[in-house]
């Protein structure tokens, strides 16, 4: 009887282990659409995004913005299902000590990915929408200098 109850608690364990490890994964499938290189070109300079996946709860990107010959932005991102939590953790050279700065995930769907971080100087939101004709938009919004600013990035998939 003892070994009926423990084999039975066992599985019950092992099943309930295995459904909590595929709801955590589910948030970062939903963003599998970052997965590719994004270009955004303006008369600024070029702003570039390469999103690759390393494991089934890990992505990262590399994005840049060039001027002519000059890098003036490099930025290296991981977002990462943590736990139930989808996080994008941005380090930006010469930046923050070169110390990566967290922004928990406020909302996902299939189409846009919202991530907050009220206590960073700017930006305190990063969102990413999916657009159409391979296009996607990632906005960063915050308090700049004590004004409420918003940059837009229409990028295009390459």
């Amino acid at each position: 009887m003892f070994q009926k109850i423990t084999l039975t608690v066992l599985i019950i364990a092992f099943i309930s282990c295995q459904k909590k490890e595929t709801v955590e994964k589910d948030k970062i499938k939903k963003a599998d659409w970052l997965i590719g290189n994004w270009e955004n070109t303006s008369p600024d300079g070029i702003l570039t995004e390469n999103w690759e996946k390393v494991n089934d709860s890990t992505f990262n990107a590399a994005s840049y913005f060039i001027k002519g010959k000059d890098t003036l932005h490099f930025e290296n991102i991981i977002l990462a299902q943590l736990g139930e939590t989808l996080t994008y953790k941005a380090t930006v050279k010469g930046q923050n000590d070169d110390k990566p700065v967290s922004f928990p995930s406020t909302s996902e769907s299939d189409k846009q990915l919202v991530f907050e971080n009220p206590k960073h100087d700017y930006p305190q939101k990063i969102t990413y929408t999916k657009g159409a004709n391979n296009t996607l938009t990632a906005e960063i919004t915050g308090k700049l200098n004590g004004k409420l600013t918003t940059e837009r990035f229409i990028m295009k998939k390459k």
